[in-house]
């Protein structure tokens, strides 16, 4: 028999009783949800049973009501602006709001716990919409790496409490330096595309936006540990005080992850630590944190062949030599040791009924290097001076090897939030200071002819200046439409001196002043429907390596037009979005990589990206929940000009190197009581190029994954308040795949004297395949 549905409706205001317009009402563990109208009023149909109904509004504390259902029902809230509610301040300077006309999706602390085993922040966001993810080792613990709508890591703009944290140079994103994380992250907010104003440089594919733990009303604490295959393990530490005195909170974690990884000798070691003092009351919330990691992973970045992808996939070449007698070995410290420490200070303070603000300082101090065993070098790529002994001239030589990074970040942040009625601004000015050395050291040579201890081979200096100013707006005309508009003037410089590791003179000097644009509407047709359009232009200084590999290298710059359209219905919720990204001189992977692992990237001239992406959440019954998303693209090249057996060739419209057509995922959920839930996550990745030519040696297969998510919750009442058991089978039909790899050419001039021959490669990451992770978390 149906179940009869019944109507929970009422009112939302805040404390003065004003309503709230587009307040979100949810139900806990449900896909059922709505928003207020002009009148603050909301209505959601719901079967007979016992419920948590969830309030939430930007700038607002979250209000959470458990109700019983046996018939229509009046269920008002009123919600706060108390201390907690500024750390939305913290971050409102590169966030948006559910209604905004930005695609978006949010990654809460409840679900990143679901599966929060070891593996890296890449790993847990897999299932989100157009986003591929993939890691070194296999195994989701070491190296990670994520693209969103087919862009690399270094086109995602990451940041950590409104502060960024991509690599100033390389504008990389390491998660290795800042192992489990996700144990202190609050929330995680995704938006595709260029997104709304973010501090450091420009996004290109997506913004990342990470908020650290909330204040803790109680005092709390938490010990996890967790086991699974290739002998991973992660053990978790965290603790609060709670509020003492009503407005002092000490909180704190440490993390210890180890694995020895899916390919060989891929193995991590990592180390991490978190550390926030807190001090609130009704207007002001000021933090002081303090957190960083240490990484000592065996490297795994050189992939395998093909063949050897066929006949061992497990294989690393990393460290491999021959010994004097002819013995193939592997050197046992072949590794990257990099220690990473961030100390953030934020004051968020609400000055009035309409205005507040925050001011945030940061300093990263990193500093490590990688470690490398290389046989037969020529002495002249070290500076070294031939030697004669016993009448033999020695000029090449085995010796070991550390490339260092030694830098510090320095970031002053500073915004302002005025909210008057209808009226909702952001004012903000960012500046970025990053000074690098990079410089090489030999540690041991067979014959070190004339180098002295701790001599550096190479030296030099990356400078690198990030100085913006933006105001943005959403603007509420009616009940119907809201407007939004954001300004970002941005100036960058940077400079190095010195040489590069291959001992060329390295010596930039480059100014770049952009201005990005930002413009949207949101449609509201009922409070279940909405439309929206965005338009953004980002522009995009290249990085360290681009002028390293070109000193011609020109900024890139991109158009994103984004329309969606959002329906929130009773027992489902849909998200769907069409893109346009015209690019204008995109810096394209071009599949190779330098000797350090890095990407190779390149001008493109005129590309483009287009697509349709659709997210959707389904209640299909009281226990089953069905989370599907779908992303399809067509991501090109327009006429594409490359070198092919000695001559220049256009190819015409090709593929965007590592941007796959379709990309698909699903979480199906079953949950037949409180206690336990089991959940089967799905994610299809469609075939793609590694390279620009549409060259069939630089294709990766498509592939279809399924992981099994289990949790249960043991209530207690004694010295801990429960216990959960979590449960993590990856791959679980063991699909061997690849999800990430490179692809070179090079010119063949000695097979046939006289004639250029263009020679093909490709390398690969391989994945693990089944393998599982099983945890316990101890609350108290």
């Amino acid at each position: 028999m149906q179940a009869q549905n019944f109507t929970v409706s009422g009112t939302v205001t805040d404390e003065n009783g004003k309503p709230l317009l587009g307040a979100t009402i949810a139900v806990k563990n449900a896909s059922t949800g709505t928003t207020t109208d002009s009148d603050g009023k909301y209505a959601i149909k719901v079967a007979s049973g016992n419920y948590e109904f969830v309030c939430t509004f930007v700038g607002m504390k979250t209000a959470t009501k458990n109700v019983s259902v046996t018939g229509n029902t009046v269920v008002n809230f009123t919600l706060s602006d108390s201390a907690e509610a500024l750390d939305a301040v913290l971050i409102s300077a590169v966030r948006v709001n559910a209604d905004s006309p930005i695609t978006h999706s949010n990654l809460e602390k409840e679900e990143i716990a679901e599966r929060n085993l070891g593996q890296d922040v890449p790993i847990l966001m897999n299932f989100m919409p157009s986003v591929v993810t993939t890691s070194d080792a296999g195994a989701g613990v070491g190296y990670t790496g994520i693209r969103v709508r087919g862009s690399d890591a270094t086109r995602v703009n990451v940041t950590i409490n409104g502060i960024p944290y991509n690599d100033a140079e390389s504008q990389g994103t390491f998660w290795v330096n800042m192992p489990d994380l996700a144990s202190s992250t609050e929330s995680i907010q995704l938006q595709r595309g260029v997104g709304t104003s973010t501090n450091g440089s420009g996004a290109f594919g997506a913004s990342l936006s990470l908020l650290t733990d909330a204040v803790s009303e109680k005092a709390n604490g938490e010990i996890s540990n967790s086991f699974g295959s290739f002998n991973t393990r992660k053990h978790t530490v965290k603790f609060s005080t709670g509020k003492l005195d009503g407005n002092f909170e000490l909180a704190g974690r440490l993390s210890k992850i180890k694995s020895d990884g899916y390919i060989d000798r891929a193995s991590s070691d990592l180390s991490a630590y978190f550390l926030q003092g807190s001090y609130v009351d009704e207007t002001t919330l000021i933090k002081a944190l303090t957190f960083g990691g240490h990484e000592i992973t065996y490297q795994a970045w050189n992939g395998i062949d093909r063949e050897t992808l066929e006949r061992d996939r497990t294989f690393n070449p990393s460290g491999q030599f021959t010994d004097e007698n002819g013995n193939v070995r592997f050197y046992d410290n072949e590794v990257d040791n990099y220690r990473q420490d961030h100390y953030q200070f934020h004051w968020n303070q609400k000055l009035s009924e309409n205005w507040t603000t925050n001011l945030g300082l940061n300093y990263t101090y990193g500093r490590g290097y990688f470690e490398q065993y290389k046989e037969d070098e020529p002495f002249d790529e070290y500076g070294f001076e031939e030697i004669v002994i016993n009448g033999t001239t020695i000029n090449e030589t085995d010796l070991i090897r550390r490339r260092w990074l030694d830098n510090d970040f320095y970031v002053i942040n500073a915004n302002a939030n005025y909210k008057k009625n209808n009226l909702d601004m952001d004012f903000g000015a960012f500046l970025g200071i990053y000074d690098g050395d990079h410089f090489g050291e030999v540690i041991w040579a067979r014959f070190a002819s004339d180098s002295e201890i701790r001599d550096r081979y190479y030296e030099g200096n990356g400078k690198k200046n990030d100085l913006s100013f933006f105001t943005k707006a959403t603007i509420r005309v009616n009940d119907k439409i809201s407007l939004f508009g954001d300004l970002q003037l941005r100036n960058v410089t940077y400079k190095t001196s010195g040489i590069t590791s291959d001992l060329v003179p390295f010596n930039i000097d480059e100014d770049y002043t952009f201005f990005n644009p930002k413009a949207g509407i949101n449609y509201r047709i009922n409070p279940k429907n909405s439309l929206y359009f965005s338009y953004a232009r980002a522009n995009r200084e290249p990085n360290r390596s681009d002028f390293e590999n070109n000193n011609e290298v020109k900024p890139e710059q991109l158009d994103d037009f984004e329309l969606g359209w959002r329906w929130n219905g009773e027992n489902f919720t849909v998200n769907t979005n069409a893109y346009y990204m015209l690019y204008n001189d995109q810096l394209v992977l071009t599949g190779a990589l330098d000797d350090t692992g890095t990407p190779l990237r390149t001008n493109s001239g005129k590309s483009y990206r287009l697509g349709l992406e659709i997210d959707a959440s389904f209640k299909l019954s009281e226990q089953f929940t069905l989370r599907p998303n779908v992303a399809i693209s067509t991501n090109k090249n327009v006429d594409f000009i490359t070198s092919r057996d000695g001559s220049l060739v256009d190819l015409g419209n090709t593929d965007i190197s590592f941007s796959p057509n379709f990309v698909a995922g699903n979480i199906l959920s079953y949950a037949p009581s409180q206690k336990f839930q089991v959940s089967l996550l799905s994610k299809y990745v469609g075939e793609q190029y590694m390279g620009n030519i549409d060259s069939d040696v630089s294709k990766l297969d498509s592939y279809f994954i399924n992981d099994l998510n289990l949790n249960y919750e043991i209530k207690m009442n004694s010295i801990f308040e429960s216990i959960i058991f979590t449960g993590l089978i990856n791959n679980i039909f063991g699909v061997e795949y690849v999800s990430n790899g490179y692809f070179f050419t090079f010119d063949d001039t000695w097979s046939n004297p006289g004639t250029v021959t263009t020679i093909e490669g490709a390398g690969f990451y391989p994945q693990a395949t089944r393998n599982f992770l099983v945890g316990m978390t101890l609350k108290f």
